[in-house]
């Protein structure tokens, strides 16, 4: 009965992970609206035809890093803020998923870190491949950032359960 409940559980931990994947899909690379395949594909090869396009969508996005927070920063507006926030927040739970299926195993900080990087730079890509988006170095660290975030905060949690008196993310 018990490892019943625990593979359930582990199931449904995988479940809830690939719904977050495809959610974030959905909001990065389609900005919530359908996914068009055949849009998708329209586009991809229009952009191996002239390679020249995505050279130009490069040059039109942000490779400097901290250009764009630092400017998100300075402004007030509701955009800049979640600009900033909304990219952190959206790989928060990325963080706490591969924690928990990891189950603490040596070297999940480091996984975090660069699943986190590896899954933002996918996005980004693509999104300059299918011409649906800027890249920017800035979603790059804010993500990652967001990943590990989610890392310590599931630890933390984890720790307070234990009893454990001592309030660090150490990367483990």
């Amino acid at each position: 009965m018990k490892q019943t409940k625990i593979l359930n559980s582990h199931w449904l931990l995988v479940g809830a992970f690939a719904l977050y994947l495809y959610t974030l899909l959905k909001i990065i690379l389609f900005k919530f609206h359908s996914i068009n395949l055949s849009f998708m594909m329209h586009q991809l090869q229009s952009n191996i035809e002239d390679p020249r396009s995505i050279i130009d969508r490069l040059q039109v996005g942000n490779l400097v890093p901290f250009k764009q927070i630092s400017e998100n920063m300075e402004g007030h507006s509701m955009n800049d803020f979640i600009q900033v926030f909304g990219n952190i927040g959206l790989f928060v739970p990325l963080g706490i998923f591969l924690t928990l299926l990891l189950k603490n195993k040596k070297g999940t900080f480091f996984i975090v870190l660069v699943s986190a990087l590896a899954i933002s730079l996918s996005l980004e890509s693509a999104q300059l491949l299918f011409s649906i988006g800027n890249f920017d170095v800035d979603d790059l660290i804010l993500n990652t950032l967001g990943g590990i975030l989610g890392h310590c905060l599931i630890r933390l949690r984890v720790m307070e359960e234990k009893g454990t008196s001592k309030r660090t993310c150490k990367a483990s």
